[in-house]
């Protein structure tokens, strides 16, 4: 039953795949269909629905675990995590076998529709209004004759498990302030671009923030035109971006590839935040010419190793 996910897809094309699949929800006497999708790349099988070893005291959602692989993989179930009432019987349940965050879970889902080839230019951002009502939804997908709606899997991985949150709390060394570093992040998540522009405005940094890849390039060739009106190198205006990967209308992968191809921006080095760093993926990021790629939530190393970044550059000339 297993069902390979794998496409091969060239790398900064800002191009993805997602899976889509369902959620059945009790509406009343009616069930509802609900459509969702999630990143190839955090897939690693489907299967049907397993036999599970339950545990006693279990939060809301986890119906237990189950061993695949010589791995013992937590079984939850996705409806009930995000506050749905489901209907009284699925009819063929199956079960997402993802990785991200450095971590192996699964999620039992209603039903998997197929798996679609998207631009990220085709994913509109959930907006302020989605935003403040539901953190849960990171994009939405337009169909002829539905919408899909991209869950922000990290999101509710953290609700699981709070040590992988990215944490507020975690205290950032100055590596910045008298260096006036300055640096531009992008990532989808509002709540990750504050907490990221917190602790490194912390270490000493100073942030322009993005909510996209497409919004940071622009904000680059911005700086990039005002760096050559006013004749000085770009780096008295940006020192470093760091850039999430997922992201809808431009990807990170794509934003890394075009300051890299860029004759000015190339001088900028290039941090890729995200939950997709693993050893399969990270050529990826090397492919693009990323300089460092740091797997959330760990945002502890980030301001040191951005700092290092910076100075290496301008040792080197780079500027």
């Amino acid at each position: 039953m297993a069902q390979n996910t794998g496409i091969l897809l060239a790398t900064g094309t800002n191009e993805m795949e997602i899976v889509e699949f369902y959620l059945d929800e009790s509406l009343g006497a009616e069930v509802y269909r609900g459509c969702y999708g999630i990143n190839v790349a955090k897939v690693v099988e489907i299967i049907r629905k397993p036999k599970v070893t339950f545990l006693p005291q279990a939060p809301r959602g986890f119906l237990g675990t189950f061993l695949s692989r010589n791995r013992v993989i937590p079984l939850i179930d996705l409806a009930v995590q995000l506050g749905k009432t489901k209907p009284e019987e699925e009819v063929t349940p199956l079960t997402i076998v993802t990785e991200f965050n450095k971590s192996t879970l699964a999620f039992v889902v209603s039903g998997v529709n197929r798996i679609h080839r998207l631009e990220w230019g085709q994913i509109e951002p959930g907006g302020p209004i989605l935003d403040g009502m539901t953190n849960s939804i990171t994009g939405i997908v337009k169909m002829a004759d539905r919408n899909l709606l991209i869950l922000d899997m990290e999101k509710i991985l953290a609700e699981l498990n709070p040590q992988y949150a990215i944490r507020d709390d975690v205290e950032m060394l100055p590596v910045g302030v008298d260096l006036h570093y300055k640096a531009l992040i992008a990532d989808d998540s509002s709540s990750i671009r504050k907490i990221l522009s917190r602790k490194l405005e912390q270490a000493g940094f100073t942030i322009r923030m993005a909510s996209d890849g497409s919004e940071a390039w622009e904000c680059l060739k911005e700086l990039k035109t005002l760096a050559q009106k006013e004749k000085r190198p770009i780096h008295d205006y940006i020192d470093i971006v760091i850039s999430d990967i997922e992201m809808p209308q431009m990807d990170g992968y794509s934003l890394c590839h075009s300051v890299k191809q860029d004759q000015v921006l190339k001088a900028l080095p290039v941090v890729l935040f995200s939950s997709l760093i693993n050893e399969k993926l990270i050529h990826k990021g090397q492919s693009v010419g990323a300089d460092e790629q740091i797997t959330k939530p760990e945002a502890a190393s980030l301001a040191r190793r951005a700092g290092e970044l910076i100075e290496q550059y301008r040792n080197n000339g780079a500027h």
